[in-house]
């Protein structure tokens, strides 16, 4: 007893009686409603409901019907939520017929460099800024990010261009700073199944792009989803980053064929994240046009207006000559799929 269907036009009363009968049960239910039904997710261990106690809620009045799912990820199941799920920020719809391109630095490192990259982004017709204030480093010794600073810096950018900002979550201890400054909170891969950071950004009111883990398999990828989605938070965005395997002539394997699977596995807004996915120049704008050819309803491009001297991955940031040039390659891609850039 995971999905409960309810009648069409079934009344408010009836739902309030079904929710209390589940409350009863030591279940919890997100009520989600639909074009054609609206639909009663129930949460929480199912197998302990016996055969007679769901036909008696089957019984109650609205109750069209009750699904079974055995995927384990319940509230991210395409089961769940039939329709694809769009999240909009500021006016910006990811997830619907334009795919979307979130571009900056991958580090903030000062407020010139970052409002220059911001303003040349923009002109290009990137929707989103990116950058880090807070950067995941494998050494220790590795610049760290601006932090608190940083996050300022982006949202002077934001205001100068109008783009939305998106910026990665290390520490559940900085979760106000990026909740006041940021739009979009990004998981890192190395933190997806950091289930206290998870469940932090499940309990507040801002969309969550959550990266693949550098070895997660989709399942986990999914549950790791339905961490931040049992807290109440349902706009979570799934980013493909590339995984780790044996090959090294890239810095990771781009599992492009994550794309359609989770299309039919989830309503979630699925992203591509193609810099981080090869690490190197020349592949990036290839990856991103086969990623946009593959279903992706967004895009994640590093850029830099002097990656030689980037505090990180400068090896993978297009300047912005170069990234205005992908931009409108990426036009042609789109319209041959029915989308739009």
């Amino acid at each position: 007893m995971d999905i409960i269907v309810l009648q069409p036009e079934t009344s408010e009363e009836d739902i309030r009686h079904i929710l209390k009968k589940l409350e009863s049960k030591g279940l919890k239910a997100n009520v989600s409603q639909g074009t054609e039904r609206t639909i009663i997710g129930v949460i929480g261990d199912t197998s302990k409901v016996t055969e007679d106690e769901e036909d008696a809620i089957r019984a109650m009045a609205g109750v069209e019907n009750i699904v079974r799912i055995l995927k384990p990820y319940k509230l991210a199941s395409r089961d769940f939520k039939k329709e694809n799920t769009e999240i909009t920020v500021k006016g910006i719809v990811i997830g619907g017929k334009k795919i979307q391109v979130i571009a900056g630095p991958c580090a903030v490192e000062n407020r010139t460099i970052l409002t220059g990259i911001a303003e040349k982004v923009k002109e290009s017709g990137a929707a989103f800024l990116r950058g880090g204030a807070y950067k995941p480093r494998t050494s220790p010794y590795s610049f760290q990010g601006l932090g608190l600073e940083g996050l300022k810096y982006l949202a002077e950018a934001s205001e100068k261009t109008g783009l939305p900002v998106v910026t990665e979550i290390m520490d559940p201890r900085d979760i106000d700073g990026i909740v006041e400054y940021a739009d979009i909170i990004q998981i890192g891969a190395r933190n997806m199944q950091n289930f206290r950071l998870l469940l932090e950004v499940g309990s507040v009111n801002k969309p969550v792009l959550l990266k693949r883990g550098l070895s997660a398999t989709i399942k986990e990828w999914l549950m790791s989803a339905e961490y931040i989605m049992s807290r109440g938070n349902h706009n979570v965005m799934l980013c493909e980053r590339g995984i780790r395997t044996f090959e090294t002539a890239t810095r990771n394997t781009l599992d492009l064929s994550a794309v359609p699977l989770l299309k039919q596995l989830t309503h979630l807004p699925v992203v591509v994240d193609p810099s981080h996915g090869v690490g190197k120049r020349d592949l990036v704008a290839p990856m991103a046009k086969a990623a946009v050819a593959a279903g992706a309803d967004a895009l994640i491009i590093e850029v830099h207006t002097n990656p030689e001297e980037a505090f990180s991955d400068g090896e993978q940031s297009l300047r912005p000559d170069y990234f205005a040039k992908l931009m409108q390659e990426l036009k042609a891609v789109a319209q041959a799929v029915g989308r739009e850039i």
